[in-house]
């Protein structure tokens, strides 16, 4: 991905699972675009919201439910193929909340099969879907499919993995991921000069960086395990992570992990 080099002790990192990973993504507000692969979408397929759903969550089964337009190429595929299987591929982009350098963190892929399930609005709430994705939802404008997942591939911060459909369907999205944009939008416009201290923790990853002066520091990534910053000076960049004393699980516990990251940057 074109991504600075993390920096951090090798084999030591605690982590999130490549399938926790991509099941986060999945879960999140993340760009992504749904296609079948060699169907020609034809005419209309550049008007917004072709292809990408409106909405999509993972019910208990590991099966993804997406709600997209009924007039999309994709919706219309599915829902000629009369209950017969379409082979499918989402993908997904993950890009930084926050202005820093090679702002894409990552990307992921779920292939699998589709189906069209009947009806959108009611069906809809029983999926876990939003009510409300772009307007107000009518039935005849909406298509419900679900993707039986087949197989996922990751390519992030972490590293490129495969993850497979039972490993996809037991993992659970990261418990700070709703909260993630808020937070590290947050610390890049108020905590500047905080973030700028962790630069006394990183001081042979700091000095690898070709000035004397201390780089720009910006935070990059954050999950129940730790704080991801990238250093940027000029064209160079590198990124290191901070991890926890312990896992956290609420905003309420990493408030009290980044007020003790900080102290410690400051002592």
């Amino acid at each position: 991905m074109g991504q600075p080099h993390p920096q951090e002790p090798e084999g030591a990192a605690r982590r999130p699972s490549a399938a926790e990973r991509v099941r986060t993504l999945v879960e999140s507000s993340a760009s992504a675009s749904l296609g079948i692969p060699g169907h020609e979408p034809g005419e209309g397929a550049g008007t917004p919201g072709q292809g990408t759903p409106a909405s999509r969550a993972v019910v208990p089964s590991g099966d993804i439910h997406l709600l997209l337009p009924a007039s999309s190429p994709v919706a219309r595929a599915t829902v000629r193929a009369a209950g017969e299987e379409v082979p499918a591929v989402l993908e997904l982009t993950d890009v930084a909340p926050v202005a820093v350098p090679h702002r894409i963190r990552g990307r992921a892929r779920v292939s699998g099969w589709l189906t069209a399930l009947p009806g959108a609005g009611a069906e809809a709430a029983g999926a876990g879907l939003p009510a409300d994705p772009a307007g107000p939802l009518a039935g005849p404008g909406w298509a419900l499919l679900r993707l039986e997942v087949g197989e996922a591939y990751t390519d992030d911060l972490w590293g490129a993995e495969h993850v497979e459909p039972d490993e996809f369907a037991e993992a659970a999205a990261d418990p700070l991921a709703r909260h993630e944009t808020e937070l590290l939008q947050h610390l890049a416009a108020a905590h500047e000069e905080q973030l700028q201290s962790l630069c006394s923790l990183l001081p042979e990853i700091c000095g690898m960086l070709p000035s004397a002066r201390p780089p720009r520091v910006a935070p990059l990534s954050l999950d129940r395990f730790g704080l991801r910053v990238r250093l940027c000076h000029g064209g160079s960049c590198i990124d290191a992570r901070f991890e926890f004393p312990e896992p956290v699980q609420d905003v309420t516990r990493l408030r009290r992990a980044m007020r003790h990251l900080f102290e410690a940057a400051a002592g």
